[in-house]
């Protein structure tokens, strides 16, 4: 449970309903150490982080304070302290009487310092009298000091070395995630693009979608044409995107070859008080800032969709053969290596050429993606589904033997048999279709083996009167 209310009393009035949840960000091995009188007060619950999650843990996720022993040698970075109790409060503690860790503790930015053992009326004083910070006074307060800290090489060298060392989109997206959380203390983040041809992606979402009721991409369309930074003090008085609950919003765009490509977007349960401005001196280094990973981005997802489009049939969006004869290839050798089965389905429309003939190529090639979409809905998750060419489509079924592949043929027959092709248009057209089953090892030793066995079992049952399903066998 995050905070999400500023009056004083709130968080103590949910805690005596509910356990409040405080994470223990430990320097020692021994979680108990100085909190046996927490634990035994009943109205705590403590999740205790490692000496080394310590270091790690960005923000623990579904509390309502920190508490974090302090000792020589395990100093936490300031910045972090600053971003944690700008959202809630965080204490330290420590056994020792030394003056000194309690000046470490304030000018570290900690809420307060306490001595073990650390008592349950002390931890209850210090979230009484914790206020929230909303999300616009944080990002006022991190501008003031932003322009400075991306002024210099080194922010701007650590960034591009983030995001172009990947070609994977989600990656670059959480890397850039990861320093504008240092820039901005605000725990909700998303990336979203938009692609040349109005397509748009979520790359990455931290917690955004929930508080805006699952608004995000019409948000993010909506902000990427407008092209420019833009914050909403409360979503729920929003005449265009009205949220539930009172929920403030940021929003940067990524802009790169001269147009908006994405947006990078920050919110947080709550409203603000208040405006944010973006003077041209505060809008300019962050922009620069924000240069490289939106070409990085852009970059990743056309290499991407080039990856695809390479493999995918165009009509049908199934692979495409070419893609089949890599995995067949590639799941053979696997499937001789560890002695598991590999199957493969081949299967062809019977009386397709009809549609052609009657109504049009146009009117077939949409009945032919009807029929990928019946295969691809009757084939499982780990099967591969393809156009092998014309109206003939292959299923690979890796660790399958014959007895699962013949049920998964029959699922598909039945299918396609029971399917009203071109309802849309207003025709009931009904097909059919013919299957062949082959199975590696009982009929095939390699790839080719395997798809000239599938292959000739399905014309046998074009040969026995179309509309069902033959397991190949070995030939004598």
């Amino acid at each position: 449970m995050r905070p999400t209310n500023p009056h004083h009393g709130r968080r103590r009035e949910l805690g005596r309903r509910n356990k409040v949840k405080l994470a223990v960000f430990r320097a020692g091995d021994n979680p108990e150490k100085g909190l046996e009188r927490l634990r035994r007060a009943g109205r705590f619950r403590l999740a205790c982080f490692s000496a080394r999650r310590t270091l790690t843990t960005l923000l623990p996720t579904a509390c309502d304070a920190v508490l974090w022993e302090l000792s020589p040698g395990h100093q936490p970075d300031r910045q972090r302290v600053t971003a944690l109790t700008a959202r809630l409060p965080v204490v330290s503690y420590s056994p020792s009487t030394n003056r000194q860790v309690a000046a470490l503790s304030r000018r570290l930015g900690f809420t307060a310092h306490l001595r073990t053992p650390v008592l349950p009326d002390a931890v209850d004083a210090h979230l009484d009298g914790w206020t929230r910070v909303d999300l616009f006074a944080r990002v006022r307060t991190a501008q003031s000091r932003l322009r400075a800290r991306l002024a210099g090489r080194a922010a701007l060298a650590d960034l591009v070395e983030a995001v172009t060392m990947t070609l994977e989109p989600k990656k670059i997206a959480g890397a850039l995630l990861d320093r504008m959380s240092s820039w901005f203390p605000v725990q909700n983040w998303a990336v979203v693009t938009m692609h040349e041809s109005g397509e748009l992606a979520t790359i990455i979402d931290r917690g955004v979608s929930p508080l805006v009721d699952g608004q995000l991409e019409d948000i993010a369309r909506w902000l990427i044409d407008r092209g420019v930074e833009f914050s909403a003090a409360n979503l729920a008085d929003a005449r265009r995107f009205k949220t539930r609950r009172a929920v403030s919003l940021l929003a940067l765009p990524l802009r790169c070859r001269g147009r908006t490509t994405g947006v990078v977007v920050a919110a947080e349960l709550g409203a603000s008080e208040g405006t944010i401005q973006w003077t041209p001196g505060r809008q300019a280094p962050l922009r620069a800032m924000l240069e490289p990973p939106a070409y990085a981005l852009d970059h990743a997802l056309r290499y991407q969709r080039a990856q695809e489009l390479s493999v995918t049939d165009d009509l049908t969006q199934l692979y495409n053969s070419r893609y089949l004869n890599q995995v067949l290839r590639r799941e053979t050798k696997r499937a001789s290596r560890s002695g598991r089965p590999l199957s493969l389905l081949f299967l062809d429309l019977d009386g397709f050429k009809s549609i052609n003939d009657r109504h049009g190529h146009l009117a077939g090639s949409r009945a032919l993606v009807e029929a990928a979409e019946v295969v691809r809905a009757s084939a499982r998750e780990t099967d591969v589904a393809a156009r092998f060419g014309g109206d003939e489509f292959a299923i690979v079924l890796p660790d399958t033997g014959g007895e699962g592949a013949y049920a998964v043929g029959e699922r598909i027959r039945e299918r396609i048999a029971a399917h009203q092709f071109l309802a849309a248009e207003g025709l009931t057209i009904r097909l059919t279709t013919s299957v062949g089953v082959a199975t590696l090892p009982d009929v095939a030793a390699s790839a080719e083996e395997l798809i000239r066995a599938a292959d000739q079992a399905m014309y046998r049952v074009k040969d026995q009167g179309k509309n069902g399903i033959l397991m190949a066998v070995e030939e004598g």
